[in-house]
């Protein structure tokens, strides 16, 4: 490291919530260093990562967008993280092999709220941020406020490195407070310094003043320096800031325009002297840079048509070719990553971010190693929220399904894949219905099998509430030997979670004990559906009395008399119908709160309460008991009442009875089904 700036190539993060910007900020980075010869547009679908169907009809990333490129001599590899807070999973995997992260806000106060996730996530991985307030050039109202926002949803301070110069209501320049210049923006081109004028003068000394100041709560230097007004040199507030940003306790807002290229090259200098070296990054991590093994990390798996599995991998030691063998695996080919497009490298070392194809055991997360096994910082593993059902319109799509999913999940293990033994429903789990609609869109168009999505049926149950003694008789003669099962059973109801039981108080043999087995049989048969169309639950069986016959009687014909006995006496018990309750913990900033409430409510929910979230200043957690029926959409409405950012967990709680026309109408509904 020389004159504080880290030696060796960087990994950067751009993060920040859909529409701030992100995608057009890496186009102007990649177009500002060379790697384009032109920008591309989001909204026409040209940027560097809009290859995949799913992007071009989103106008959205949809997964990490990983390109490299050289700034002053040193490498700079970006990773653009999807903006959907559906698609945070891929920003969790991407930060586990960065060195910082850059968090694109636009500049606007009231949406401020939306970037709580992604704040949190950075602290999560105590990694060193920028801000990027973009769009300034369309500001709705003074950049302070914005600031004041952002400062509200961050739990480490942020630093203000640039005071907006504004003509005429327009943002049209900056005052870099470290430098104590003035620069006025140069659209497609780096800033043009000029001189302060008296009132921009003025405005720069409060500004900086106010930044030394809160560099100074962690400089006792510089605290002396301010109160004997000693004006610190420029080195020295450079040392502060850069040092104090790696170290976690500020975060450095700066400014500009990306779609104008505004900012971008102040951006790009302060990310090649202020972000840390990779062995800060390595020791994050858990891991030894200066192993003598070559130790790699997948962070994002892609299935290609043409160059097969890649694994994006940051390497944390050694250096890598084709040909060498990781976790008992050969490296069938070494990469770099440009948008979607690769070139081939010889080599790669530590501290770079390379594509390993065709490693066909090794997944996402996944730590490999030349040597023994090591582990690393595990990536978390965002817990599903939204369900569909899904269904193959086309009967010879369904041996490929099974493939097509085992590769979806590989390349985004935020999805899961659950069989639902009571609806028998195949159920695609994901953050939200956006990111179902991707996953479906992904299966079509890269595994090519075509699926539907639906609304899953609820697994409803049924269960009795008074007994009954029923005699049921199985008697058939047709030539040769009959069938003849004789049983007498009484149908008892169980307390709420006890399941099913079977007994028998058989005596003098009347029903032999080698058919005893076949009338449970039988009773246990006719429990997958009930009278109201239900598996039942919660109840006794006990055989009390029958008959047999020397030769026509067998197991079939006990197991029949007993599904019959069964068929007769539960419409008897005053059967009623059980319905799923969940018990839910919803999570959203404290100012929504009340509309949680509410929406709590409105579903036939019962609120139990709320407290502070943990680690999240200015958040609630609501906890509460709601029916199943009512959760599958949840998070739709959830996240439309709070900016995008709420969510919740949940766990099933028990079943309850369910009386009434909503009974009614589930009755009706698994008939027609």
């Amino acid at each position: 490291m020389a004159n504080g700036k880290a030696d060796g190539p960087r990994n950067i993060a751009l993060v920040g919530p859909y529409l701030s910007g992100k995608t057009t900020l890496l186009e102007s980075i990649l177009f500002a260093t060379g790697a384009i010869d032109r920008k591309g547009s989001v909204t026409q679908g040209n940027t560097v990562g809009d290859s995949s169907a799913e992007a071009r009809e989103r106008q959205m990333s949809t997964e990490i967008n990983a390109a490299t490129t050289e700034f002053l001599g040193d490498e700079f590899t970006f990773l653009d993280c999807p903006g959907s807070i559906e698609l945070i999973q891929e920003t969790a995997n991407a930060l586990a092999g960065v060195d910082a992260a850059v968090v694109v806000a636009e500049a606007d106060p009231a949406k401020a709220t939306a970037l709580q996730p992604w704040l949190k996530l950075l602290d999560d991985f105590d990694l060193p941020r920028f801000i990027f307030v973009n769009k300034v050039d369309r500001a709705a109202g003074e950049v302070q406020a914005v600031i004041d926002a952002l400062q509200a949803v961050s739990t480490t301070p942020l630093i203000l490195r640039q005071l907006p110069i504004v003509k005429d209501e327009i943002i049209t320049g900056y005052v870099d407070l470290a430098q104590g210049r003035s620069y006025v923006y140069r659209e497609t081109g780096p800033s043009e310094r000029i001189e302060a004028d008296g009132d921009v003068a003025d405005a720069l000394g409060e500004a900086r003043f106010a930044m030394l100041e809160q560099l100074a709560d962690f400089d006792d230097h510089l605290m002396e320096e301010l109160l004997e007004e000693v004006e610190p040199d420029r080195e020295e507030i450079f040392k502060d800031l850069t040092e104090n940003l790696q170290s976690g306790n500020i975060v450095s807002v700066l400014m500009g325009a990306a779609e104008r290229d505004n900012g971008v090259q102040r951006l790009l200098k302060a990310l090649r002297h202020e972000t840390p070296g990779h062995d800060a990054a390595a020791e994050r991590a858990g891991a030894d840079a200066g192993s003598g093994d070559t130790v790699a990390q997948v962070l994002k798996t892609y299935h290609t048509q043409h160059g097969g599995k890649l694994s994006l991998s940051r390497i944390w030691s050694g250096s890598v070719k084709e040909g060498d063998v990781l976790n008992g695996e050969r490296v069938g080919s070494l990469s770099r990553m440009h948008g979607h497009d690769t070139k081939k490298t010889a080599s790669a070392s530590a501290g770079q971010i390379a594509v390993f194809g065709r490693m066909e055991g090794v997944n996402t997360g996944d730590v490999l190693s030349s040597g023994t096994a090591v582990e690393l910082r595990k990536t978390p593993v965002f817990p599903p929220v939204f369900a569909q059902a899904v269904n193959v319109p086309n009967r010879n799509d369904e041996v490929k399904l099974s493939g097509a999913l085992a590769k979806l999940r590989e390349e985004d293990p935020s999805v899961t894949v659950e069989h639902d033994p009571v609806t028998h429903q195949m159920l695609l789990w994901g953050q939200g219905d956006q990111h179902l609609k991707i996953a479906a869109a992904r299966l079509k168009s890269k595994y090519g099998v075509e699926v539907t999505l639906e609304k899953p049926r609820v697994p409803y149950k049924e269960a009795i509430r008074k007994g009954v003694t029923q005699h049921a008789r199985h008697k058939k003669q047709s030539g040769g030997h009959g069938q003849f099962g004789d049983v007498t059973i009484e149908i008892k109801p169980l307390p709420r979670g006890s399941g099913f039981q079977f007994s028998d108080t058989i005596t003098g043999g009347v029903v032999p004990k080698n058919y005893i087995p076949a009338v449970e049989s039988g009773v246990k048969e006719f429990l997958d559906k009930g009278p109201l169309g239900f598996p039942v639950v919660d109840l006794a069986v006990v055989l009390t009395d029958g008959k047999y016959h020397n030769v026509d009687s067998s197991e079939q014909a006990f197991k029949t008399a007993g599904r019959m006995a069964m068929a007769e006496g539960l419409p008897q018990c005053d059967p009623v119908l059980l319905e799923p309750i969940l018990d839910v913990r919803i999570m959203a900033p404290s100012e929504y709160t009340a509309s949680i409430n509410n929406l709590i409510s409105g579903r036939r929910g019962q609120i139990l309460g709320f407290d502070a979230r943990a680690g999240w200043p200015g958040w609630d957690q609501v906890s509460a008991h709601l029916p199943q029926s009512e959760a599958g959409d949840l998070i739709v409405e959830l996240r439309s009442l709070t900016q995008g950012v709420g969510t919740f967990t949940f766990a099933f709680e028990r079943l309850q009875e369910l009386t009434g026309r909503a009974a009614d109408q589930a009755i009706e509904m698994a008939a027609a089904e």
